[in-house]
C-alpha cells in the first residue's frame, strides 16, 4: 500500500478533486513528515502548523468551480521569498526576526491556487551561495546521503521535496539555485524564462539574473506549478513570454515536442575544470535517449567560457548589497561579507561596463548555438559535495572560487535569460543522483517542458526515492489521517 506522500502533487489534486482526500489530512500527513524529518535534513527555517491547517480547511470549503489541479496541495515557500505575517529570514541571522507586511507576487498566486504553505524552506544567507548551510537553521542535507549538501540557494525546498516533505515547492534560482539543488537530490528544477513569472512587488529585477520557479519530482508536477507562479502582473521589468495553449501542464502531458535539433557540450564555461565522469555520463545517457526520441544531437562549443567569469563575478557581487544597517553586518556569514566588500568597491561606470560586456558575450554565444532549439550538458562539474566542503578551511574567497569550479554551468543560463532545467538522468556508482541541463530558446518554455517530458518517459520515469522516504512509520504518527495508506 502506497502513503500519501508516495503521490504526485497532481496526485494528491486529483485526489481531493475526486473527493477520496481532503486538504487537511495532506497537510496533517506533511506536518508529521516535517516533525519527524525536518531538522534531520535541514529542510525548514520556520513551520507554519496553524496557518497551514487554517488554510487547507478553507481550501477544502472552496467551491469546487474554478479549482485548479493543484488546489489543496501542501507546498512550500523558499526563506528568501517574502510571506506576509510570516518569518522570513532570507537565511540570515541579521533578519531572524523579520516578519513582512506583504507576499511576494508568486506567493500570492500559489494561495490563490489553493496550494498550502508548510512554511519557509532552509536558503542560504541572502542567495549568496549554492549551499545552504547558515545560522538560522540546521544545513540542508540531501535526503540521499545526509553527508553530502542538498545544495542551494533552494537547498531546503530539495531536500523538503526528496524528503517527501511536500511534493511540490517554491524555489528561485540567480545562478542555479533552483538547478543545483536539483541535481544533487535527483529532482526536477525548472528556471524559467526571464519575465514568465513576476519578482515583485519589491526589487528592480537584480538585472534579470533571479527567477522565481518550480522544484517538484516530475516534470508534469513542475508545470503544474509554473501554471500557478507564470501570471501577468503589471510593472514587472521584463516581458512575460507567451503561455502555450492548454498550460504548461498541456504540453508536459502531451510530451510529443517534434524533432528538435539539439546541442550538446560538456566542456566547462565559467571555469576552467575537469568535469567528472559520472556528470559526463549522465549526458550520454540523455543524449541517446533523446536522439532514440527522434531528434538530432550534435556536438556544439560551449556558449561561453572562463573568460566570462570576471564578469560574472563583478555582477554578483554587486548584488550581495541587499540593504543591511551597519549595526546588523557583524551578523553577516564570512562569504557574505566578503561578497559586500567586494561588491561596495564596484564603481558604477566598472558596473555599466561589466553588463555591457557580458550582453555582448550573451549575442555571440547565440551565435556559436545558433540553429539548436535545445542545448544539452552537465548541471554541475561533480556529482555531490559533503556539507561544509565549500567552507571547510574558512577563507571566503576560497568557498567562492570553489562554488564556480563546481557549477560552472548555470549561472550562463541566468545571464542568457533562456529557461533551463535540472533533469535526474544519472547516478554514481554509489547510487546518487546525478543532473543533466537542458535549456531552451528565450521564450521557448512551452518546448523545453514538452522535451523534458519526453525525455523522463523515455527514460521510463526518475520518480524514485531515497531511503529516509520510509522512516517515518505511519502508524506510529496516524492522528486525523497522518499516515493513511492509499490504494
Amino acid at each position: 500500500m502506497a502513503e500519501l506522500h508516495d503521490l504526485t502533487a497532481l496526485e494528491q489534486g486529483a485526489a481531493i478533486a475526486r473527493g477520496e482526500l481532503s486538504s487537511l489530512e495532506l497537510v496533517a500527513h506533511h506536518l508529521a513528515r516535517v516533525d519527524a524529518l525536518g531538522d534531520t535534513v535541514g529542510a525548514f527555517v520556520t513551520v507554519t502548523p496553524e496557518l497551514a491547517r487554517d488554510a487547507a480547511r478553507a481550501a477544502d470549503a472552496a467551491p469546487v468551480e474554478g479549482r485548479g489541479p493543484l488546489h489543496g496541495v501542501p507546498t512550500a515557500v523558499k526563506d528568501l521569498t517574502l510571506t506576509a505575517g510570516v518569518r522570513t529570514t532570507f537565511g540570515s541571522a541579521a533578519f531572524a526576526d523579520l516578519v513582512p507586511p506583504l507576499d511576494a507576487d508568486v506567493v500570492r498566486l500559489m494561495r490563490a491556487a489553493g496550494l498550502v504553505s508548510l512554511g519557509k524552506t532552509t536558503t542560504s544567507e541572502l542567495g549568496c551561495s549554492l549551499y545552504s548551510e547558515g545560522l538560522v537553521a540546521p544545513p540542508a542535507r540531501n535526503p540521499w546521503d545526509l553527508a553530502y549538501t542538498a545544495g542551494g540557494s533552494s537547498g531546503g525546498a530539495a531536500a523538503a521535496v526528496a524528503a517527501g516533505l511536500v511534493p511540490v515547492a517554491q524555489g528561485s534560482d540567480g545562478g542555479g539555485s533552483l538547478r543545483i539543488p536539483a541535481s544533487l537530490c535527483g529532482l526536477v528544477g525548472y528556471k524559467p524564462s526571464r519575465g514568465a513569472v513576476p519578482g515583485g512587488p519589491l526589487g528592480f529585477g537584480a538585472f534579470g539574473l533571479p527567477v522565481n520557479g518550480p522544484l517538484g519530482r516530475t516534470v508534469a508536477d513542475v508545470a503544474a506549478l509554473l501554471d500557478v507562479m507564470a501570471a501577468p502582473v503589471p510593472g514587472e521589468p521584463y516581458l512575460p513570454p507567451a503561455a502555450p495553449d492548454g498550460g504548461y501542464l498541456g504540453v508536459a502531458r502531451r510530451a510529443a515536442p517534434g524533432p528538435l535539433r539539439i546541442g550538446r557540450f560538456t566542456t566547462p564555461m565559467l571555469a576552467d575544470e575537469p568535469v567528472h565522469p559520472d556528470c559526463v555520463a549522465a549526458v550520454d545517457r540523455a543524449a541517446a535517449l533523446l536522439a532514440g526520441a527522434g531528434h538530432e544531437v550534435v556536438e556544439v562549443p560551449a556558449p561561453f567560457g572562463p573568460e566570462a567569469w570576471p564578469l560574472f563575478e563583478t555582477v554578483w557581487y554587486v548584488l550581495a548589497l541587499t540593504p543591511v544597517t551597519p549595526e546588523l553586518e557583524s551578523r553577516l556569514l564570512p562569504l557574505t561579507r566578503f561578497l559586500r566588500a567586494r561588491g561596495a568597491a564596484v564603481s558604477a561606470g566598472a558596473l555599466m561596463g561589466a553588463l555591457g560586456e557580458l550582453q555582448a558575450q550573451v549575442r555571440r554565444g547565440a551565435r556559436r548555438t545558433a540553429g539548436c532549439d535545445l542545448l544539452l550538458c552537465p548541471t554541475l562539474a561533480a556529482p555531490q559535495a559533503p556539507v561544509g566542503w565549500f567552507t571547510a578551511d574558512g577563507d571566503p574567497e576560497r568557498d567562492f572560487d570553489r562554488q564556480r569550479r563546481f557549477s560552472p554551468y548555470c549561472a550562463v543560463f541566468n545571464v542568457t535569460g533562456e529557461p533551463s532545467v535540472s533533469l535526474p538522468l544519472g547516478r554514481t556508482a554509489g547510487g546518487l543522483p546525478v543532473g543533466v541541463l537542458l535549456t531552451g530558446r528565450y521564450g521557448a518554455d512551452a518546448t523545453l517542458i514538452e522535451a523534458a517530458a519526453q525525455l523522463e518517459h523515455a527514460s521510463d520515469g526518475w520518480d524514485r526515492h531515497p531511503a529516509i522516504w520510509l522512516a517515518v512509520d505511519s502508524a506510529n504518527v496516524n492522528t486525523s489521517g497522518v499516515g493513511r495508506s492509499v490504494s
